[in-house]
């Protein structure tokens, strides 16, 4: 099993996550789906697209295909939607090591405060940074490696083996950010906030 990052758009990068009950019934489609065909790491809603890291517990096109067609299945039977909601196909990327997970990790949190839909990660409701979501914990596998700039920082604290419910063994602990009430919690590094 490996984690995987995953993002896909709706179809002409139409803005309909903007509307907080399609946003929502994503989100409780992301957790119907978790345990049976993902685990859940990491999420983001965003207005026309949505980021994922998960674990794919069959094959990744199968997780997908449960994230985009369970979700226009109940768009439809939900919220009387006839629209083709999601483009053809996704992009994705597979997680090399821990230091890759973390900066997967940052960049999913961070992208509603770059959007400039919030000015900080957690008050983004949309997202498993803001509190109250439980997430899966990282697969243990992920190989450390010897960092000596990640995220954008000029340096990073030596790797540390600590279990934070969930964070993987070696993440530099700044570069994971805090998701109060969720799996694998730490600290998220001091960002500027936007104007």
């Amino acid at each position: 099993m490996r984690q995987t990052y995953m993002v896909t758009s709706t179809r002409d990068r139409q803005g309909h996550f903007r509307n907080e009950r399609w946003a929502r019934l994503l989100i409780d489609t992301l957790y119907h789906y978790r345990g049976s065909a993902y685990l859940l790491h990491e999420f983001v809603i965003m207005p026309d697209h949505i980021h994922v890291l998960i674990t794919p517990l069959t094959n990744l096109e199968k997780a997908v295909q449960f994230i985009k067609g369970g979700f226009s299945y109940r768009a439809k039977k939900e919220l009387s939607s006839n629209l083709e909601v999601w483009q053809k196909g996704f992009s994705d990327h597979r997680i090399r090591d821990a230091r890759d997970y973390a900066e997967l990790i940052l960049y999913i949190c961070q992208n509603p405060v770059g959007a400039r839909l919030c000015e900080i990660a957690e008050d983004f409701p949309h997202s498993s940074a803001h509190s109250g979501f439980e997430l899966d914990p990282a697969h243990q596998g992920l190989k450390p490696e010897s960092l000596t700039t990640c995220c954008g920082a000029a340096e990073a604290a030596p790797f540390q083996s600590v279990d934070r419910g969930g964070t993987p063994e070696g993440v530099p602990l700044q570069n994971v950010p805090e998701r109060t009430g969720a799996v694998g919690v730490a600290p998220l590094p001091n960002k500027p906030k936007i104007a």
